[in-house]
């Protein structure tokens, strides 16, 4: 009886070191970032350093809203708010400058404060969901904060001792310069 060649015979040693180096570079290369060619890097992000003279017509513009409707990407009394759009709308009304959207550009845009130190107009960070900023609000003096909570929600004063908000508090930070 004829017998069939072993089809499944072990690879040379050679070729089994070669293959693992190959893979290793491959996996090498994606876990290091990639190279910016051409590409200028991104310019660093200044913090919008408003005139702290403002801080009471931001505390007037937020408080206007309050019991405005949540809506998940608002920013309008008419539309509803979610949270960083309430900042950008009431921060609209009272500065020309450029403002972002999400609660991580907020972050971007603003210095950290010393939960101590916070004043009417500055903002309060927390984590709802998972990350640092996921929820912000409006510090308005007396250990209260606005926010536009989450669906079915409206634009409310909330303490900042509140049980759920307490244990997610992750940085004060603020958009003023003095």
């Amino acid at each position: 009886m004829q017998t069939l060649p072993e089809i499944h015979a072990a690879p040379p040693r050679r070729l089994l070191l070669s293959a693992a180096l190959a893979g290793a570079a491959v996996l090498a290369g994606c876990s290091s970032s990639p190279a910016r060619r051409g590409r200028p890097a991104p310019p660093p992000v200044v913090p919008l350093a408003l005139d702290g003279t403002l801080r009471d017509a931001l505390y007037a513009r937020t408080m206007l809203v309050v019991n405005t409707p949540y809506t998940y990407g608002g920013n309008t009394p008419e539309g509803g708010f979610d949270c960083s759009g309430l900042v950008q709308y009431a921060l609209q009304g009272i500065t020309e400058k450029r403002l972002p959207r999400s609660t991580s550009q907020w972050a971007s845009v603003s210095t950290t404060l010393n939960r101590r130190d916070l004043q009417r107009g500055d903002f309060v960070f927390f984590n709802t969901s998972g990350g640092r900023y996921s929820h912000m609000g409006i510090y308005v003096g007396g250990e209260r904060f606005v926010h536009a909570p989450s669906s079915g929600g409206i634009v409310r004063v909330v303490d900042m001792d509140n049980v759920y908000f307490s244990k997610r508090f992750t940085e004060a930070r603020t958009v003023f310069a003095g």
